[in-house]
């Protein structure tokens, strides 16, 4: 039985879930696994704390340039790569490898087999028990965003017996997809604030194009209004449990310990839960109607990965990000725009959009978002020969009732099915992955998108959207950009971080949230981007927000301030607005000073 647990947002509690939810299981008398799917930020680890047993690399073949007494120079490598990961300048032939898919269709064109190939370590696989629980999980390399999917099947090749226990990462995007799909129950859990029920939204469209008809959990059940459960209603969701808003379960959590150990009173809970689960999960209910699926909706002004025209007058970037959802990071950037003066502003979490809750964007313009395109198998031309399955390495293509038949969710668009069918019976379609807006706010010109349900190409969004705020550049009097980025440290990341000048790292003092800054501190690093880091919520934990400032310390990295925590934050979210506009307390002070270090380091860059 396999059960994956999501969240259409990070923060809302998912690897608390799950966490508690597997001990529970476990404690009950059943054979548990635990798999941390969440490959870019695992955090299941520092909770169940299992004594590891074994340790393996995970490594690739990767094409890594040419045998130049081979290569003829006819760039036909460069010209098959959907991905960019190949440029011919010349007599030069680049390879890009952080681009790399590694599809193969370098290898398949290449007329005198020039293309060498060398193999990669992508990430690490860590194997041991938490009590009676088998753990496993996966950790990305640094810079490997785009090997996030072969990270997760290779976690998921540990599936066994018994009950297993999916940890996914938030959103609704690739990562996501490639955890959930085949799951007997997927899971959301959500909190009640505006932005907990924006992207439950979103996740449940996704579950339901993927054939999964979800349950929910509602984590810090304090309602200030009938919003989630009114939404949960209509679209006749079932929440399978409620877990209170309690400051002693945040204190459990900081420290990394579980509520069902600490916390008797919370034992029962889940318990009721699990008992619900593994029903739901044995008793599959029918897919509830689903959305129309994002296509063609915007007629006439479609733009491309590749057609991106930016201008030479780029803004003075600042990226907000944070290793781990939840840590405040959209609030806080909400609130860096109401207080400046002057910027062009950018959301780039674009497979769960949070900002425009807050800053009520104006469309001025908009359109279509074609990042690739999805392959399909023309029945009358197939011969059935199964040379496209065999070629295929996203495993996309099946047999069903002996004919080929290609899954849109797992193809990448890459063609290499059709580069090697005998008999043309590959057809290759553009596709619409997403859209993309330009609008007026309350604070200043704004560039934001909407990724499809369940697509791919989150990270050629990302860029696109950063060309269209550089474009707001070129058309203002403003010189300066503010980009609320994506968590983790996987692709949009990645495209939200490239060319910026200065990235602000948002942590809470928590286990998970110092173990994830580490993370995207590694990120910043490898790009060479400037970085500063804010402690949201700081006083949950005194010890662990001494422990952020003396890891700073040794990375000599600047901490640009603490901000206490305070409900005014909650509050004014549900008003639809920052919390610096909503009222003077602790936490606006805070903010603004820190807003004051931010601006005069963007004013010093030339």
């Amino acid at each position: 039985m396999k059960i994956a647990v999501s969240s259409g947002k990070g923060g809302t509690g998912k690897t608390f879930v799950s966490t508690n939810l597997a001990r529970t299981l476990s404690g009950m008398g059943n054979n548990v696994r635990y798999l941390d799917c969440d490959v870019e930020e695992p955090n299941g680890h520092l909770f169940l704390k299992p004594v590891i047993e074994k340790e393996e690399d995970v490594a690739i073949l990767f094409p890594v340039g040419v045998d130049e007494n081979k290569c003829t120079k006819c760039r036909k490598c460069a010209d098959v790569c959907k991905y960019n990961a190949i440029a011919a300048l010349g007599d030069n032939i680049l390879y890009f490898s952080q681009l790399c898919h590694v599809c193969g269709a370098c290898k398949i064109v290449c007329p005198v087999d020039a293309v060498v190939e060398e193999e990669r370590k992508i990430g690490l696989m860590k194997h041991g028990k938490s009590g009676n629980i088998d753990f496993h999980y996966g950790l990305l390399n640094t810079g490997e965003g785009s090997m996030t999917v072969r990270m997760i099947n290779k976690v998921k090749e540990y599936i066994g017996d018994g009950i297993n226990i999916l940890d996914s990462a938030p959103g609704t995007s690739c990562p996501v997809v490639a955890t959930v799909k085949d799951a007997d129950l997927c899971v959301f859990v959500t909190d009640p604030t505006p932005f907990g029920v924006n992207d439950l939204k979103l996740a449940v469209d996704m579950a339901r194009e993927l054939g999964q008809e979800p349950a929910v959990i509602v984590n810090r059940a304090d309602y200030h209004n009938n919003e989630l459960k009114d939404y949960c209603r209509e679209a006749e969701l079932e929440i399978i449990g409620e877990i209170p808003d309690d400051r002693k379960i945040a204190e459990v959590y900081s420290v990394g310990d579980l509520t069902v150990d600490r916390l008797p009173e919370y034992k029962k809970v889940f318990e009721e839960l699990a008992g619900k689960i593994l029903n739901l999960a044995k008793n599959k209910k029918p897919v509830r109607k689903k959305k129309e699926h994002l296509v063609n909706k915007i007629k006439g002004n479609t733009e491309t990965s590749k057609k991106q025209a930016v201008p030479e007058k780029r803004p003075k970037e600042i990226v907000i990000i944070s290793g781990k959802g939840g840590t405040g990071k959209t609030s806080i950037c909400a609130s860096f725009a109401a207080l400046s003066k002057n910027i062009i502003i950018s959301d780039c979490d674009v497979d769960a959009a949070d900002l425009h809750l807050i800053l009520k964007p104006q469309v001025k313009e908009k359109g279509d978002f074609s990042g690739g395109q999805k392959a399909e198998i023309v029945q009358d031309r197939c011969v059935s020969c199964g040379d496209c399955q065999r070629a295929c390495q996203f495993n996309a293509i099946y047999q069903q009732g002996g004919l080929y038949k290609v899954d849109p969710i797992a193809c990448e668009g890459c063609g290499v099915c059709d580069l090697v069918c005998p008999n043309n019976a590959v057809a290759m379609h553009d596709v619409i992955n997403g859209q993309w807006f330009v609008s007026d706010t309350r604070f200043g010109p704004m560039s934001h998108a909407k990724l499809g349900i369940a697509e791919e190409n989150s990270g050629k969004l990302v860029s696109l959207v950063r060309a269209k705020m550089a474009q707001l550049a070129d058309d203002s009097a403003s010189n300066q950009g503010l980009i609320d980025g994506s968590p983790g440290t996987g692709c949009p990341v990645i495209s939200s971080l490239v060319g910026s000048r200065y990235a602000v790292i948002v942590t809470e003092p928590t286990v998970s949230g110092v173990h994830d800054m580490e993370r995207i501190l590694n990120v910043t690093r490898h790009f060479n981007i400037p970085s500063g880091v804010i402690v949201n919520k700081a006083d949950l934990n005194n010890a662990k927000t001494e422990e952020i400032k003396k890891i700073l310390d040794e990375k000599k990295v600047e901490l640009l301030g603490s901000i206490l925590y305070d409900k005014a934050v909650t509050q004014a979210q549900l008003k639809g607005i920052s919390v610096v506009e909503y009222k003077k307390c602790r936490a606006t002070e805070q903010i603004e000073t820190i807003w004051k270090k931010i601006e005069d380091k963007l004013n010093s860059i030339k």
